[in-house]
């Protein structure tokens, strides 16, 4: 096989070589971690319908200040008629923009969330393995519709529908909290680079990779075909990470950073580090009859991405706590895995993510830990005799494609930093008058306190928080940073 051919891997047969499970399994499509179908447009049952019928309208119940009003005179419905998975997606969707809209809706954020939304989201949630709170999954994968869309190929010239959701021009959000386009696209670009994973098919790609670097009882050989293999997959995810940064840098054809900062972003913020915010012990989960308990959860983010963390378990980027960053990016990361409160962040949210995708995950990292910088290294080290010798063209091949990769990687984190420069950083230097306590102007009175030499607490010390309770800028640049430093490779 050449390096320019791609390994084909089959997500419906039997991978328990490859993974305990097949991809089927885990809730992996031909999509990536998106499903197979567009999500459900509303529930079926009429007995939701009090619901659909203010998720509907919550822009405008949001405007008029009257959305608390509304969920307080919703009766507590049950979720024991919800029977298909879509329809469990799609009733945690509503209960999540309902819940945040809620919390962030009034001047100031709502402590207490009450029992009409507390009791169908908990059991909802429970039910698809999450916390109940808002998350990527919520926001982003079960959030959206593809519009049919016009295409023509070489052997059927007349135009055909086939929707396509890496078309950003054929998606839309089906639910925002404020009605604007701007929302929508947020949503769905992140929905659109899920789907480019999924359509490249970088997952099964990887996986035949690391089982072939990983088998055991290889050894040198001039037509090594496990090295070929890695090379393959790893140019292919080179040039999908580079697709994702294309995608992303379309943000702003259609999502302003003024629109983002104060309307949208203030609503996506979770409970956990959110004091400034309005929310000092997070938000009370009101169950009725003197039931409850305080709560402090991160909201969503793009942390949550499982494709995103599946590239850096895939090629071995180690994540250390944040702040806690040291060269030495093993014993860190050993170090920061002796406890709950040494679990860096990228460990914890897969908590917020899909049950089945952080299963795939966690069997993932645990079959073959370290990844392709690992293997890739052990691949380099082998000559005749288990001695290291110079490199084979093979191997100065797969050792340039991964070191490629994880530049790519790393390049896409850059991306990343540079949109939040644009979107959160130089918004909140701007003079901000609004009378609500959020996360905006808990941000933009921040930086107003650092530029007039005044003390300002916050999750980070003084630093901007995210909507996922990071120390932004600390968090995004230490994952660049340890992504870059990936990629250098440990030869012995």
């Amino acid at each position: 096989m050449s390096p320019s051919e791609k390994p084909v891997f089959s997500s419906k047969g039997a991978s328990t070589d490859v993974l305990p499970l097949s991809l089927d399994q885990y809730a992996i499509t031909s999509n990536g971690f998106l499903p197979a179908e567009p999500p459900l447009r509303k529930l079926p049952n009429p007995y939701y319908s009090p619901w659909e019928s203010l998720v509907e309208s919550l822009p405008v119940f949001l405007v008029n200040k009257t959305l608390r009003d509304q969920v307080r005179q919703l009766p507590i419905l049950s979720a024991e008629y919800l029977v298909t998975e879509p329809e469990w997606r799609r009733a945690c969707v509503v209960l999540g923009f309902l819940a945040h809209a809620y919390i962030w809706g009034g001047e100031t954020a709502a402590e207490v969330l009450p029992p009409q939304i507390t009791l169908p989201l908990i059991a909802v949630t429970d039910h698809l393995g999450i916390p109940p709170v808002a998350t990527y999954a919520s926001l982003n994968l079960w959030n959206f519709e593809i519009t049919s869309t016009i295409t023509s190929t070489a052997t059927s010239p007349a135009p055909t529908t086939s929707p396509d959701p890496t078309n950003l021009d054929a998606l839309r959000a089906q639910n925002t909290f404020t009605g604007a386009e701007d929302e929508s696209w947020f949503y769905i670009v992140s929905v659109a680079m899920e789907a480019q994973g999924g359509r490249d098919g970088v997952i099964p790609l990887l996986l035949q990779a690391l089982h072939a670097v990983f088998s055991p009882g290889t050894s040198w050989d001039p037509d090594y075909h496990p090295m070929v293999t890695a090379t393959c997959a790893l140019r292919e995810v080179t040039a999908c990470i580079e697709r994702l940064g294309e995608l992303l840098d379309r943000m702003d054809e259609r999502c302003r950073p003024g629109v983002f900062y104060h309307r949208i972003r203030p609503f996506l913020a979770g409970s956990k580090n959110m004091a400034a915010a309005g929310l000092p012990r997070g938000v009370f989960y009101d169950e009725g009859d003197g039931r409850g308990e305080w709560r402090q959860l991160r909201g969503g983010s793009n942390g949550q991405s499982s494709l995103v963390q599946f590239l850096d378990i895939a090629l071995g980027v180690e994540h250390a706590v944040v702040g806690s960053s040291n060269p030495d990016r093993r014993t860190v990361t050993a170090r920061g895995r002796q406890g709950v409160a040494g679990v860096s962040f990228h460990e914890e949210v897969r908590g917020y993510m899909p049950e089945p995708h952080r299963r795939f995950l966690e069997d993932v990292a645990a079959r073959y830990p370290g990844g392709m910088r690992r293997g890739v290294e052990r691949l380099l080290a082998v000559g005749e005799g288990g001695k290291c010798q110079q490199l084979s063209l093979e191997q100065r091949e797969v050792q340039e494609a991964f070191q490629t990769a994880t530049r790519a990687l790393a390049e896409f984190r850059n991306k990343h930093l540079q949109m939040v420069t644009r979107y959160i950083i130089i918004p909140s230097r701007q003079p901000n008058t609004r009378q609500e306590v959020n996360l905006a102007t808990a941000s933009s009175r921040l930086k107003a306190s650092s530029i007039e030499g005044k003390d300002a607490v916050t999750a980070g010390g003084g630093e901007l928080t995210g909507t996922g309770g990071t120390a932004l800028l600390p968090f995004l640049k230490q994952a660049r940073d340890e992504t870059f430093q990936a990629g250098r490779l440990e030869l012995r």
